[in-house]
């Protein structure tokens, strides 16, 4: 038993058995194989021919660089395309190329719109081709599929035209609404703009004497009016001073006009004043040439004209005393003279004296108006760094306007670029890089391919049906067989006898399986060579 198994483990295949099997069974083989390929080679000729029309849209990138003229419609170019796909590909869309082109006229009558519009969605094909590196989207491919090549070229080239047109409309649209959007942006931002250059300009108008840049004039006036104040305060003073010194000498003038004429005892004491008063004028004026007044200085002119009112007075004094030596009837008849003298000098000593009274006024009016100058104005320095804080917050929100403004100007500038060559078609656009084809070939049946698959089918079942034939027939071919069948050795075989007439019909058979077996292949070549040549 060892011994039979190791020899049957080194025998090679049994080529007898097979030759055996397909000599039994080859009208199994062969009938199926013929049937099987025959009938899927019929069907390739039987069924409708398609014919496939395509186009190749190449996606151009933008004549000017992107970074030059930015683009301002959306950069995702897959989703853009499969938008516009989506829109072509609508109810409204296809029914009109249907009832345009006149499409499925033998479905119309019994199809609803839906079920035209279904139908010419399968025959639509749309394969998107991407750069192999970078997988970026270069160029996409639409073809349909008609049974009249010139119908499938009609429909391929307006879908093309659709692709086109969708594509630029859709571009042109988003970028005129970006466009429009910054223009809405820029009139708000303007008009913000100028609303704060108005609050600017009233705040200026409101304060444009303690503004921050009026610092230095404020200033310079504030020490201006000062010093005029400090001046009117001098002349006020020097105002009051002579006016004493009026005063002083209309007391004198009284003294003497009350004291008696004969007794000569008054006089010197009054003319001993005015010597004493001359004397103190002269100081004065002496003290102010040293200074270097000249004699158009107001304090020197004042100085001179009370020392000649001094000089006039004392030689009043003087007359005054020469009368009374007179006689007495002398003195009767002049008495009237020179009363009416004194009365004259001292209604000018009066006048003189009135006048004073007026310029006091005067300079104190002006000294209370250039306080309150000088209030007004340091109320202003006071005030400076808060009108320096409000203005600042309000050129805050003028340069942040300002800013925004100019950023929206640059944008929509810009996006506005961008829209005309989106109009003129110099940015990202659609070309056809070939026209739709008219097709010369149906692309479906491919007679070949399913010729080939009809040999495959027949081998199929020529295969299945022999083998299946020879596992159930249950009868022994062989000495192996029943050497594996029945475990004792074969000690004789008889063999066939077969008589003329067998002998003629197993010669018969055997031709006739030949012939056969040839028509058989000849006719798988000569259809796949058919199918070659007629494609």
């Amino acid at each position: 038993m060892v011994e039979d198994q190791e020899e049957k483990s080194s025998e090679g295949p049994d080529l007898n058995k097979f030759l055996g099997i397909i000599q039994r069974r080859h009208w199994q083989f062969l009938i199926p194989l013929f049937v099987g390929w025959g009938l899927v080679f019929a069907a390739s000729w039987v069924l409708p021919s398609t014919y496939k029309s395509s186009t190749t849209i190449l996606i151009e990138q933008p004549t000017v660089s992107k970074d030059l003229v930015p683009s301002n419609v959306n950069d995702n170019l897959q989703s853009r395309l499969q938008s516009i796909t989506q829109q072509i590909l609508s109810r409204t869309r296809l029914m009109h190329i249907v009832e345009a082109l006149n499409l499925y006229k033998d479905q119309q009558s019994h199809a609803t719109p839906d079920d035209l519009v279904e139908h010419i969605r399968k025959d639509i094909e749309i394969e998107l081709v991407r750069s192999p590196g970078t997988d970026q989207l270069t160029s996409f491919n639409v073809s349909f599929s008609s049974r009249d090549p010139h119908i499938a070229q009609q429909v391929t080239s307006e879908l093309t035209n659709l692709f086109i047109s969708e594509n630029l409309e859709v571009q042109t649209t988003q970028s005129e609404d970006t466009t429009k959007f910054f223009e809405a942006q820029l009139e708000e931002a303007k008009n913000n703009l100028a609303a704060q250059e108005e609050k600017i300009r009233e705040f200026k108008a409101q304060h444009v004497s303690d503004l921050p840049g009026q610092l230095q004039s404020n200033l310079a006036i504030l020490s201006g009016l000062q010093n005029q104040r400090q001046t009117e305060e001098d002349n006020l003073d020097r105002a009051k001073q002579q006016s004493v010194y009026y005063q002083s000498l209309l007391s004198q003038y009284r003294s003497l006009q009350s004291s008696p004429k004969s007794g000569g005892g008054g006089a010197p004491v009054g003319l001993a004043g005015v010597n004493q008063e001359m004397d103190k004028l002269r100081g004065q004026l002496a003290d102010l040439m040293s200074r270097g007044y000249t004699d158009r200085h107001p304090d020197v002119r004042k100085v001179k004209d009370q020392i000649a009112q001094t000089v006039k007075m004392r030689q009043q004094i003087l007359s005054d005393m020469k009368s009374t030596n007179q006689t007495d009837g002398a003195a009767a008849s002049s008495q009237d003279a020179t009363d009416s003298q004194d009365t004259a000098a001292m209604a000018e000593l009066k006048s003189q004296l009135q006048a004073n009274k007026i310029e006091i006024a005067n300079r104190e009016r002006s000294i209370a108006a250039l306080n309150t100058k000088i209030s007004d104005y340091q109320g202003r320095l006071g005030q400076e760094p808060v009108r320096e804080q409000q203005l600042a917050d309000l050129s805050r929100g003028y340069d942040q306007s300002k800013a925004n403004y100019d950023d929206l100007m640059k944008k929509k500038n810009a996006s506005a670029l961008s829209t005309s060559l989106t109009e003129r078609q110099q940015g990202e656009h659609f070309r056809v890089l070939d026209p739709p084809s008219l097709p010369v070939k149906p692309d479906f049946p491919n007679h070949l391919k399913l010729c080939g698959i009809g040999v495959g089918v027949g081998l199929f079942l020529g295969i299945a049906l022999a083998g299946g034939t020879e596992f159930l027939d249950d009868r022994i071919h062989s000495e192996k067989e029943l050497k594996a069948l029945i475990p004792v050795g074969v000690l004789s075989e008889i063999p066939s006898i077969a008589t003329p007439a067998e002998e003629v019909e197993q010669a018969r058979s055997a031709r006739l399986a030949w012939v056969a077996a040839a028509v058989t292949f000849t006719s798988i070549l000569a259809g796949t060579a058919f199918s070659f040549l007629r494609g």
